[in-house]
């Protein structure tokens, strides 16, 4: 099996947080190599090309509110397995539910908002990967 990317972001909350330095750590913990990394503010241009399957869904604008509200980290991921991998690392979408010892289990909660603030994202899928890869670095 040969090494794939993936796509980690540190949403607004997580940078807000404080919490980068500590993804890195698991990142790297778990033994994945970080290739890119860059923070930035996104804007609604990025931000829709990320979330294009959402547009149109009760949850995207207040989503496109709560990415674009701060700074992000975008990161790229290499190693064995990486997409499955660090999306067992981040643990379930919903924090209250997330396995103890994961990113969102260990470090994020339910904040009663419209949208789960819930630190990361990860690919989904090696398709996904390589286009989310290409939003936010460009080359």
């Amino acid at each position: 099996m040969s090494s794939e990317q993936t796509l980690i972001l540190v949403k607004p909350d997580g940078v807000k947080r404080g919490l980068v330095g500590e993804v890195i750590v698991r990142v790297e913990r778990k033994g994945y190599k970080i290739t890119n990394l860059r923070m930035l503010t996104a804007d609604r241009n990025i931000l829709a090309k990320h979330y294009a399957e959402h547009e149109g869904k009760p949850f995207y604008e207040p989503l496109m509110e709560f990415m674009a509200s701060g700074p992000i980290v975008a990161m790229v991921a290499e190693g064995e397995r990486v997409i499955e991998g660090f999306r067992k690392l981040a643990g379930a979408t919903d924090p209250t539910v997330a396995e103890p010892g994961t990113i969102r289990g260990d470090l994020a909660r339910d904040q009663g908002t419209k949208v789960v603030q819930n630190i990361v994202h990860g690919s989904d899928s090696p398709e996904s990967a390589s286009r989310e890869i290409k939003i936010f670095f460009n080359n």
